[in-house]
C-alpha cells in the first residue's frame, strides 16, 4: 500500500483517484470543488481540506490539472506541494500541459530535492473510469520506476518516453495525429453522403479497408455506425 495524495478531481481525475483506491492505496484527495471531494470520499479516498493536508506523509503526489500555470502553482506556489511534501516523495503530474511547463516543473522539483515525472494520458473519461488509460511518461528512470506501480492501477499501457517533458511531447504529437485523422474521417463521411452513400454502408466498407482508423471505428463522427 502506498500513501498517495491526489490533486485535481475533475472528469479525468475522479475516475483515476477511484481506481487508486480500488487498488488498495491510501489516498487523500483534494480539489477546490467540494462536491468533487465528496465523490472521491464515496469511492474510498480521505478528504483533504488543503494541499498541505493532502500531501502530508504522502509517498506519491498525483495531479490532474487544467493547464501548466495550475501545475506550477499547485506544486511550487507559496503554500504548494513542494513546501509541504515529505522529502523523497514523487511528484507525478498527469495533466496535459506545454512541454516547456513540464520541463520547468521538473527542474524546480529537482532543485527542491524531489523526483518528478510528467505522465499525460490518452483514452478519455471512459478509460479513466475503467482503469485502462495509456500513460506517456517523461522523467528520470528512477522516477519512472517509482511511478509505474501507481500508473498500473490507473492504466493498461505505460510507456517511458524519455527525459522530462517527453511525455508531453508524445501526447501533443499523438493529439496532432488524432486531429488530422478526425478531420479526414469527417470529410470522408461528408463526401460519401453528398455523393449518395449512407453513413452505415460507408462505415461497413471503409472500416475494413485501407481507410480504417481509430477516429472511424472508436469515435465515428457520423451518427449511427458506432
Amino acid at each position: 500500500m502506498t500513501k498517495i495524495a491526489f490533486i485535481g478531481l475533475g472528469n479525468m481525475g475522479s475516475g483515476m483517484c477511484a481506481n487508486l483506491c480500488k487498488a488498495g492505496h491510501e489516498v487523500r484527495a483534494f480539489d477546490l470543488n467540494a462536491d468533487a471531494v465528496k465523490v472521491a470520499e464515496s469511492n474510498g479516498a480521505q478528504a483533504a481540506a488543503t494541499i498541505a493536508e493532502a500531501v502530508s506523509d504522502a509517498d506519491v503526489i498525483v495531479s490532474m490539472l487544467p493547464a501548466g500555470k495550475h501545475v506550477l502553482s499547485v506544486y511550487f506556489g507559496e503554500d504548494g506541494v513542494a513546501a509541504h511534501a515529505t522529502p523523497g516523495a514523487l511528484f507525478l503530474d498527469c495533466s496535459t500541459i506545454a512541454v516547456e511547463d513540464a520541463r520547468e516543473a521538473a527542474s524546480k522539483a529537482e532543485a527542491a530535492g524531489f523526483l518528478m515525472a510528467d505522465a499525460p494520458v490518452s483514452g478519455g473519461t471512459a478509460a479513466a473510469d475503467a482503469g485502462t488509460l495509456t500513460f506517456m511518461v517523461g522523467g528520470p528512470v528512477e522516477a519512472f520506476a517509482k511511478a509505474k506501480p501507481i500508473l498500473d492501477a490507473m492504466g493498461k499501457n505505460i510507456f517511458h518516453a524519455g527525459a522530462s517533458g517527453n511525455g508531453q511531447v508524445a501526447k501533443i504529437a499523438n493529439n496532432m495525429l488524432l486531429g488530422i485523422s478526425m478531420i479526414g474521417t469527417c470529410e470522408a463521411f461528408n463526401l460519401a453522403e453528398k455523393l449518395g452513400l449512407d453513413a452505415q454502408t460507408f462505415y461497413d466498407i471503409s472500416s475494413t479497408a485501407s481507410g480504417q482508423c481509430w477516429s472511424m471505428t472508436s469515435y465515428c463522427p457520423a451518427p449511427g455506425p458506432v
